[in-house]
């Protein structure tokens, strides 16, 4: 296995170090990242990463709990399911509008994160990453109101800024696009299919078996870049 397709499907951090929060990054990423997150503090901002980099055992553990119901899986709306009510198809379905497939996420990357506004939290405040805490005049609300006009000028885009029939509305994912699009253009079906071949991910069979259309809806259906 090449260190590309390493990177790819996330078998390696060997690309990565740890940015502040002591979450990891692309080595690339770092210094447009450190002038956005700079900028965005001289607006009043303490920008943060929540989740950056993940592997593909994290990713693989957390589909599995998903599956398993250790871990919430919410609907369209953020509201949760009962996965034992779930067939199989749907459950797999409902699982990928919030969570990638092990081997097919781009915070495997590095070049992806989810970022919140530190400063509007208070000490031991929690947050859930959904969908009210990010609209406008809400939790991180302003944050990425100020995003929306700036966020460009760094080289970052939002992947999963609409609705494509895909993976649901992410106001909270930012990409930077000159790696991530590249990368992108070189992930493939067949390195996919041969990291979940080897993997121990429950519905394994059934996902397999449809793993050419959860590609075209759920790995390469995203929201180009606008710069």
């Amino acid at each position: 296995m090449s260190l590309l397709e390493e990177i790819l499907t996330g078998r390696t951090d060997s690309h990565t170090e740890v940015f502040s929060g002591g979450h990891r990054v692309h080595q690339k990423v770092v210094q447009p990242l450190t002038k956005l997150k700079n900028a965005a503090a001289k607006a009043g901002f303490d920008l943060a990463i929540c989740s950056g980099f993940r592997s593909f055992d994290r990713q693989l553990m957390i589909w599995n709990e998903k599956v398993s119901g250790k871990r919430p899986v919410p609907d369209s709306q953020g509201r949760g399911v009962n996965v034992s009510e779930q067939p199989p198809q749907v459950l797999i379905d409902l699982i990928l509008r919030w969570s990638a497939l092990p081997g097919a996420s781009r915070h495997h990357w590095g070049t992806d994160f989810d970022v919140i506004d530190q400063s509007r939290l208070q000490p031991g405040q929690n947050f859930q990453l959904i969908p009210q805490e990010f609209e406008k005049g809400a939790l991180f609300g302003d944050l990425h109101e100020w995003l929306d006009t700036n966020m460009d000028i760094f080289g970052f885009f939002r992947p999963y800024e609409s609705d494509r029939g895909g993976v649901s509305p992410e106001r909270w994912h930012l990409s930077y696009a000159p790696l991530a699009s590249d990368y992108l253009s070189k992930h493939t079906l067949g390195q996919l299919t041969k990291a979940l071949n080897t993997s121990s991910m429950l519905l394994k069979k059934e996902v397999l078996l449809q793993l050419p259309e959860i590609w075209k809806r759920f790995v390469i259906n995203t929201d180009p870049p606008r710069i």
